[in-house]
This record gives structure tokens, C-alpha cells and sequence, in this order.
């Protein structure tokens, strides 16, 4: 096989065949300790235009890490070899696992049916479909509840740790494609700002006066990073609006926002973090409710008290996060239906806001639900 190509964003990519990806695979099923996970195997063949460079990625303890020879196109994990998970995590896949293709050109479409696995693998490889599913849980699962393994999990392993301060990676952000150089000057400034408020020489209140009013005046998010209202151990309040995929949702303010989360920016458990606020005042179309994912530390399901609604576009892009500044995961944002509400109808200007891609974290801070 040819060396890998380095891809940037709009370049045209092939996924290569399944005998092609299983020669570059070892025995779990990974290359460089990223896995080929079984959900990947219906995309050989598919072509795609490069969505993102994969050069970094966040892991459980949101640090970044370099990640090498990745890209990331516009396909979802649908957890069909991973109990079901229903994070839909954007797939990571190393560039010896696809080649340059054209976007008009032909190519044959291969799509493997839904099972374990038929053991078939070139003679030279070490690995085989069936080692590719049987690698989609960890070996050391000792009782009936499985530890799974897929990318998102094997992060820390795939990759060594990012210091934020290593400026060749915003140099990457920038020549990949990733982020406009308008994004990647207002991020820096932003930590700069924030880091500065935060300094303790008092004049963090004032810092932040000035960037709400200076803002509000260029149609911007206001400071992101403000404290919920309810006191930390109190109760947090919850609302059943039953959303289904497809209705249309508006984001409530800022403010109204903060008077549903402690001090600790939590509500039952759900972390309400910056990267959520630009999308306040919104409109969105409701894509699925989630209730249950993988934790990326243990590798176990967690299933969630309360689903988490996901909204169609709304994805992070690490925009106000100094150890993950520009991360290009794209995780899905995780909203509680206390934050949004319900309309039956939306004019055209906020229809095309709901289109858009911005900026969220509310998926990454999963933690025990409160009752």
C-alpha cells in the first residue's frame, strides 16, 4: 500500500476496501492505537470530502492529544457493535485507510451486513473482520456488564498529550482548514481575556462587563462562562416537554438558563458549560433523544435517568476551552428539555440560524443524575 497522503479540509477521500484496511489492522484491530471499529465497515468504498484534520482530539479528562495521520469526514458511529450507544461520535479515520479520489469519478459502494464478523483477511494480515468485531469489547470484561472499546475510549492511547501552550498546533488549525484564521485570532483572544479576568488583581468584574457590552453591540455571545443562580446541593428544577425528532426547538436565554443550574453549572448532574452559549435564543431541529453512552474512562454504558435531547447542527467546537482549543471532534451537545422550548412555527431568518454549525460541550461532562 501507498504511503499515506496528508488531506485537508474539501480534499476528496475514498474509503479504501475491506481487505486494503485489514492489511494495515493488528491483532485488536488498530493501527497506531486507533480502532477500526465494526460500524465503519458499511463506509468502504463510499467517497467524502474531508470534513475536518484529525491532527488533535480531546480525551476523557479534556486535554488534548495529537493524534496522527487522521482525518475526519461527515460519518457517525451509529454504536450498532457498541451495545447500542447513542453518542454518535464523528469517526476517526487514519489516513492509510483512505486514498485521493475525485468527486465526480465512480467507485463501487460496499456495505457489509450488520454481524459478527466472517473471518475473512488477506494472508499477510494479522487481523481479520471477526478480530475487528471481537475487538469491539475489552477482554478483561469480567462480568455480565461488557467494557466496550471503541475510538473515543482509546483516545489516551492513541495519542500523546497536547500542552496548550504548543503553538504548532494552532499553525495546524489554521493550514488544515480546520478554523478561519477570524476563529482562531477571536479563540486566542478569548483566552487571554478570560485568563486575565481571572487573575485575581481585580478587574475580573469589570472585564467582563466590558466584553457583555461590547458583544451585545457586534451581535456576539455574552462572557460564556457565568455561575447558575441555584445554591450547590439544592435541587435543580427539570420540565417534560416529551420532544420527538423532527419538532423544532427554540434555545431559552442565557439568563433563563442560569436559573436552571447551581453554582456548579450543573443541572441534575448535567454539566451546562460555555460552549453552549452561542446557540441561546435559537432555533433547532430536534434530532434524537439519547439515553444511554459509553463512558470514556470506564468503557461501561451509562444509562441516563432523563434522556438528553440532541438538536440537528448543534455541535462543539471547543471555542472557549484552553487545553482543547479547536478540538475538531465535533461531539454532539447534550441539552436538558428545561433549556429549550417547544414552537410549532419559525420564520425563514431563524429556519437558516438552525442550519449552522456552533459551538458546544454539553456531551463531554456526563456525570451521576441526581433524582
Amino acid at each position: 500500500m501507498e504511503k499515506s497522503v496528508k488531506f485537508k479540509v474539501g480534499d476528496w477521500v475514498e474509503v479504501r476496501t475491506q481487505e486494503e484496511i485489514l492489511l494495515t489492522l493488528d491483532a485488536k484491530g488498530q493501527l497506531d492505537g486507533m480502532p477500526f471499529m465494526p460500524e465503519m465497515f458499511k463506509f468502504c468504498g463510499q467517497k467524502f470530502p474531508v470534513y475536518k484534520s484529525g491532527h488533535k482530539s480531546c480525551d476523557p479528562d479534556l486535554f488534548s492529544r495529537r493524534i496522527k495521520d487522521s482525518v475526519h469526514v461527515q460519518a457517525r458511529c451509529d454504536g450498532s457493535a457498541h451495545g447500542g450507544c447513542q453518542a454518535g461520535c464523528l469517526l476517526t479515520w487514519k489516513t492509510a485507510w483512505l486514498k485521493p479520489a475525485q468527486p465526480n469519478s465512480a467507485s463501487p459502494f460496499v456495505q457489509l451486513a450488520n454481524h459478527a464478523g466472517n473471518g475473512r483477511a488477506s494472508a499477510a494480515s494479522g487481523c481479520s473482520e471477526s478480530d475487528v468485531w471481537a475487538n469491539a469489547t475489552s477482554p478483561d470484561s469480567k462480568d455480565q456488564e461488557p467494557v466496550y472499546v471503541c475510538q473515543t475510549t482509546q483516545v489516551p492511547y492513541a495519542g500523546e498529550l497536547l500542552k496548550w501552550w504548543d503553538v504548532r498546533q494552532y499553525i495546524e488549525d489554521f493550514a488544515t482548514g480546520n478554523v478561519s484564521l477570524g476563529r482562531l485570532l477571536s479563540g486566542l483572544f478569548y483566552w487571554f481575556y478570560h485568563a486575565l479576568s481571572e487573575a485575581g488583581i481585580g478587574i475580573g468584574r469589570p472585564m467582563r462587563w466590558l466584553y457583555d457590552k461590547a458583544h451585545s453591540l457586534s451581535s456576539g455571545t455574552e462572557w460564556p462562562r457565568k455561575k447558575g443562580t441555584i445554591p450547590s446541593g439544592a435541587p435543580t428544577p427539570a420540565a417534560a416537554l416529551n420532544l420527538q425528532p423532527g419538532e423544532l426547538v427554540r434555545v431559552k436565554s442565557h439568563k433563563d438558563i442560569l436559573k436552571t443550574v447551581n453554582v456548579e453549572s450543573k443541572n441534575r448532574g448535567m454539566f451546562w458549560d460555555a460552549e453552549l452559549v452561542p446557540y441561546c435564543g435559537g432555533t433547532y431541529k430536534v434530532l434524537d433523544s439519547v439515553t444511554k453512552v459509553i463512558d470514556e474512562k470506564s468503557g461501561k454504558m451509562v444509562t441516563m435517568k432523563t434522556p438528553a435531547i440532541i438538536l440537528d447542527s448543534v455541535i462543539c467546537q471547543a471555542r472557549y476551552s484552553a487545553c482543547r482549543m479547536f478540538c475538531p471532534k465535533s461531539t454532539w451537545a447534550y441539552w436538558r428539555e428545561i433549556w429549550l422550548e417547544r414552537i410549532t412555527s419559525v420564520p425563514d431568518s431563524a429556519r437558516a440560524s438552525s442550519s449552522h454549525e456552533h459551538a458546544c460541550n454539553g456531551s463531554r461532562k456526563l456525570v451521576a443524575e441526581r433524582p
